[in-house]
């Protein structure tokens, strides 16, 4: 209960507070675990936190990461919603979404209701993309708009990687259903026969190295599914967003889609800002921690993910959090169950690079690389750092107004921001269940202090004081930016809506 004596539960004083809009000086109350007020000289609270000379902004939210995700062959990723909510927390991400899976041949229901259950461990709050792998009328028709319903509001396509690919016929039924629900579609592009042509030719040239994951999927074989996808869901007239594009090749199909009132945005990580085809070259197999698809790109390539950030076209950076150990799943053959083209051990006994396990850990580094790299470094703004670390997120998968603001009456996620304060990445200092990062010894500008989860302090001085099972599911309803643009070829609407 509030006592009489004050007006808020919490009152942080003195910030520069960063919203996806401007930035300003201003006191703000929390009240019932939203933003109640913001203004100057607010009056007392139950706890007051003094943030002068810190920079306040919205909890983060990461809308693609992958946690406790069951396998097909019942194993289950090592990061577990505790420890990858701690990890969130502390890098001052407040919500995030992760991924229900579907196999090919069970029905959706074989692993939603489990996997929910699972996730309520959560200390962050979440929500769920729908993996469609096999897109059967049932699924489409039966069990779809059930999940809909429920406020799971997204889907998430493969158009590469065996069992989780779709042909394109069954991507169409995907985009058509979604677009009859009012929900997104999110789409992973390469090309799959492409990549499986590539891996073949180099495992015959006795070319297995983790540098040659790159090779195997050029950015080429991104841009031509980039292209296929978004002329699919033009087709449809279905809005998607593309994830993880890794290169300027495929930032420019969408930005020509863009250009012709196409409903289609696109994300970015971390790793396709920072990293490189050198980071897959390491020594001594080092590269393997490197492994992610689309893969790393060449050292030049990252100053153009930047610029693709600065004009807009790329408008969210998720982690893509993937986790998988290096002294276990990263050098153990075949561990990830999607590998393609033949051979998967090398003669010293490591996996070729077609065996690798992709995926990389961030969920605790986005943000702070980001703010590093991004704002300490001026290449963007505090408003660009919001937008691209919660606020288009929230926008585009229906939290607006909930997540990612600084407004009162959204839920009090914020993060405290020490511009100033300095250290050196060490995977010691993270809370992550594996065993690396592969941004080891970056060295980092500006650094969150606390984390604020629905106006109660989660993370202080890197001390993670939420409890397991805190965190809430985000259900999702119906909002505008998905709705169809109305445009259809010939003005015949194939979807039937």
């Amino acid at each position: 209960m509030q006592s009489h004596d004050h007006d808020y539960d919490l009152v942080v004083r003195g910030a520069t507070l960063a919203s996806a809009a401007e930035v300003f000086e201003a006191d703000l109350g929390v009240k019932d675990g939203t933003i109640a007020a913001v203004g100057r000289g607010l009056r007392r609270g139950a706890e007051e936190i003094d943030a002068r000379g810190l920079i306040l902004t919205p909890g983060g939210l990461d809308p693609h990461c992958h946690i406790e995700e069951p396998a097909e062959g019942g194993g289950v990723q090592e990061e577990s919603f505790v420890t990858g909510s701690a990890a969130a927390l502390a890098g001052g991400t407040t919500s995030f979404i992760c991924f229900v899976p579907q196999w090919k041949g069970h029905p959706i229901a074989a692993t939603a209701e489990s996997y929910e259950a699972t996730a309520r461990a959560a200390m962050a709050d979440y929500s769920f993309h729908q993996i469609i792998t096999d897109p059967t009328p049932d699924v489409l028709e039966r069990e779809v708009p059930a999940l809909v319903a429920r406020g799971i509001r997204s889907l998430k396509v493969f158009l590469t990687y065996d069992p989780l690919r779709l042909t394109d016929g069954q991507f169409l039924e995907v985009l058509a259903t979604a677009r009859r629900l009012g929900a997104l579609v999110t789409v992973h592009c390469e090309n799959f026969d492409a990549i499986g042509w590539r891996i073949r030719a180099l495992l015959a040239a006795g070319l297995t190295d983790p540098l040659q994951h790159a090779w195997a999927r050029p950015p080429v074989v991104e841009r031509e599914a980039t292209h296929r996808a978004i002329a699919l869901a033009e087709l449809v007239d279905q809005p998607i967003q593309v994830f993880h594009v890794s290169c300027d090749a495929a930032a420019e199909e969408i930005a020509r889609a863009r250009a012709r009132g196409v409903k289609v945005w696109g994300e970015t990580c971390p790793q396709y800002l920072t990293l490189s085809t050198d980071d897959l070259a390491r020594p001594d197999f080092e590269g393997a921690k490197a492994v992610c698809s689309p893969a790393l790109r060449a050292p030049e390539e990252r100053a153009r993910v930047w610029a693709r950030i600065q004009d807009g076209t790329l408008d969210v950076v998720s982690s893509d959090h993937c986790g998988f150990s290096f002294a276990t799943a990263k050098r153990a053959p075949g561990s990830s169950g999607y590998g393609q083209g033949g051979a998967a051990a090398r003669a010293d006994g490591l996996p070729a690079f077609n065996a690798i396990p992709n995926g990389v850990p961030g969920i605790e580094t986005r943000m702070p690389v980001l703010f590093s790299e991004g704002v300490s470094a001026g290449r963007i703004d505090l408003p660009a750092f919001v937008r691209l670390t919660s606020a288009n997120a929230a926008r585009l998968f229906g939290l607006q107004g909930r997540k990612g603001s600084l407004a009162p009456g959204a839920d009090a996620d914020l993060v405290l921001w020490d511009p100033t304060a300095e250290r050196t990445l060490a995977n010691a200092d993270l809370h992550h269940a594996i065993d690396y990062t592969p941004w080891e010894g970056l060295r980092l500008k500006g650094l969150p202090t606390t984390t604020i989860r629905r106006g109660e302090v989660a993370v202080r001085d890197g001390a993670v004081l939420a409890q397991p099972g805190s965190g809430r599911f985000l259900a999702r309803g119906p909002y505008d930016l998905v709705r169809p643009t109305g445009r259809v070829p010939d003005g015949f609407d194939a979807a039937g809506r």
